[in-house]
């Protein structure tokens, strides 16, 4: 399978100062705070290597607990996000935490007979197999199956694909003593990824035995009815099936069998295209689909999982590569502000599971280690993978397709080209801008010809101003599409503005009920009367509601075509950087508003009722 897009090869693109460079550093340094032999504990616990004895006050608690069923999933992740750290910056501290990682799993797998490397025991699938109750264990053992692997394919560590290998024979041993409808009901238990696993593996070795584990881990009774057009996403656990649909997605990039394509674009499809989504770019309430384009009666305490945004990511990541649609670029951008970046608290790092959009609502943050909640895990990969998004190379050229200030190198017809990417911040403007604006500077040894594309974001509220060494280029309004600038490139210079708006986004199913974007970002309306900071709860159901607030929140009275007629800009500016918050005027109860992912322990509310004014 050709790809029609391929992302600039891991290393050779690097954050520069800012959000994104700051978010990823905080992510960076929760994970390497984290103590080595606790990541470890559940694997040397079932391997016989660890025996706590009184105080353990300081292993790891919550999902981690070795008293929990889904201990151990979390080091998957750990490791997949580590291999990418390394991979892209070069980190050695961190690569060397990873590498003896999976040197210990090696003792461990050797300790369970050479083959078993779990952290939780085999008994659990055979538990599965009979049907006795127990938590996802494949959704658990594919952690760290991915983690192996993602250490062997991005971290280069050949111990982890040897360890990988001689797990795959015991998971195709114990697959092949059932029939096709006994492993069917098996796969009705969450089982994560697994699919995914077996199609990386035949994609490498070609073996027989890891075709027959990409069919016995066929989640058939979910992929032939989307196939045949059927909404059984509805009240299904979402996070539970997009992981299987990224298992279909490899499946079909090494197998090229259509089946699997058409199971990719039929989840979709059913999924985001016909189904709808809040105005964070999300889905789900309780970890469950939504009905089509019904979404007002699930605005919950449990509204948006972490762990399903970054899945929908991935997914979307699959499609823009198989079909450069810059559609999928543009749900990737919508997720990233308003759920990667909303979902991690900007002080801490720390992850919300859930993004609770009712009135009067608040983000409940996870501790390092007490929780380990499945979040915590999409956690520490989502923030690794900025630089991955950002350039695309093709055929014809190179495509921009994330707006993250980065430097680059690219090697074309075998010259380095120099890339630099910053966002302009537009300081000489009297007041906050109504735009986006960056800067990016093209360096090549010799001069070379190649066609440069800009994604045009969905938000634009105008025609993009752009020029190339102070020459204005014609531009259409073409929102959501490309700009194909081909040109002889040397030392050249484009400034790129993209013109925003404030803009209402009505709920599907309640018109009259809305939230406000700036740009690709989501506005937050905070308590106008009191605004304590609550407590943490265990309890990530519990919610405090604005005692003077309706469930859509206070009514707002003005025409939500023109938002700006009742909000204004607020707090502006300070120093040397423009703030994104607002403050209604012209209403019964003054509301400040300031960027979702900028949301800490304030509380909260998206969606307003906007009443049409005499």
């Amino acid at each position: 399978m050709d790809p029609a897009l391929r992302p600039l090869p891991r290393g050779t693109v690097k954050l520069l100062p800012g959000l994104f460079q700051h978010r990823f550093a905080l992510n960076r340094q929760y994970m390497i705070s984290l103590k080595t032999e606790n990541l470890l504990q559940n694997f040397y616990l079932e391997a016989g290597l660890w025996q706590p004895r009184g105080k353990t006050e300081d292993i790891h608690g919550g999902w981690e607990a070795p008293t929990c069923q889904l201990r151990g999933h979390f080091l998957g992740h750990w490791l997949s996000a580590a291999a990418m750290i390394a991979a892209n910056t070069g980190d050695q501290e961190i690569k060397g935490k990873a590498d003896y990682i999976v040197s210990e799993l090696a003792r461990c797998q050797q300790e369970n007979g050479g083959e078993w490397v779990g952290s939780i025991p085999e008994k659990y699938l055979d538990w599965v197999a009979r049907g006795k109750p127990v938590w996802a264990p494949h959704y658990t053992l594919h952690k760290t199956l991915m983690g192996l692997w993602d250490m062997y394919e991005i971290g280069g560590n050949a111990q982890a694909l040897e360890i990988l290998l001689k797990w795959a024979n015991w998971f195709h041993r114990w697959s092949g003593q059932f029939t096709l409808e006994q492993m069917d009901d098996i796969l009705d238990v969450e089982t994560g990824g697994m699919l995914e696993v077996w199609a990386n593996l035949y994609g490498l070795t070609g073996e027989r035995e890891h075709l027959e584990l990409i069919q016995r881990y066929d989640r058939r009774r979910l992929f032939d009815p989307l196939i045949a057009g059927q909404d059984v996403l509805t009240n299904m656990h979402m996070n539970t099936t997009v992981p299987e649909v990224h298992g279909a997605a490899r499946a079909w990039e090494v197998t090229d069998d259509p089946r699997w394509r058409q199971i990719v674009e039929a989840y979709w499809r059913s999924g985001v295209t016909e189904r709808g989504y809040y105005v964070t770019g999300a889905q789900t309430n309780g970890e469950i689909w939504s009905p089509p384009n019904a979404l007002s009666a699930r605005l919950g305490f449990r509204t948006q999982e972490h762990c399903t945004v970054y899945n929908m990511m991935r997914l979307a990541d699959f499609l823009l590569r198989w079909t450069d649609d810059p559609a999928y670029a543009d749900y990737w951008e919508r997720n990233l502000w308003n759920g990667i970046l909303a979902q991690q608290h900007p002080e801490t790092g720390m992850i919300a599971y859930f993004l609770p959009l009712h009135a009067g609502a608040e983000k409940v943050w996870g501790s390092p280690t007490e929780d380990f909640w499945c979040c915590h895990g999409s956690l520490v990969q989502a923030h690794t993978m900025y630089a991955n998004h950002i350039w695309f190379e093709s055929e014809k050229g190179l495509t921009l397709s994330q707006y993250i200030p980065n430097e680059a190198s690219w090697n074309w017809h075998e010259q380095e080209i120099s890339l630099q990417l910053k966002q302009d911040q537009q300081l000489d403007s009297q007041h906050r801008p109504h735009s986006l604006a960056f800067e990016l500077q093209i360096q090549t040894p010799h001069p070379q010809e190649f066609t440069l594309r800009l994604r045009l974001p969905w938000w634009l509220s105008g025609v993009p101003i752009i020029s190339v060494n102070g020459s204005p280029l014609e531009v259409g309004n073409s929102a959501s599409g490309y700009l194909e600038i081909h040109n002889i490139w040397h030392q050249d210079t484009l400034r790129i503005t993209f013109p925003k708006d404030l803009v209402a986004v009505p709920l599907p199913d309640e018109p009259e009920v809305n939230a406000f974007m700036d740009g690709p970002v989501v506005l937050a309306g905070l308590n106008p009367l009191s605004n304590p900071k609550p407590t943490r709860r265990e309890d990530t159901s519990s919610a405090t509601f604005w005692p003077n607030y309706l469930i859509r929140g206070i009514a707002l009275t003005g025409d939500p075509a023109q938002p700006g007629s009742f909000l204004t800009p607020d707090n502006e500016r300070e120093w040397w950087f423009w703030h994104g918050g607002y403050r209604t005027h012209g209403q019964e109860q003054d509301i400040r508003f300031i960027p979702l992912h900028e949301i800490r322990e304030e509380l909260y509310t998206v969606y307003f009722p906007i009443k049409k004014g005499a």
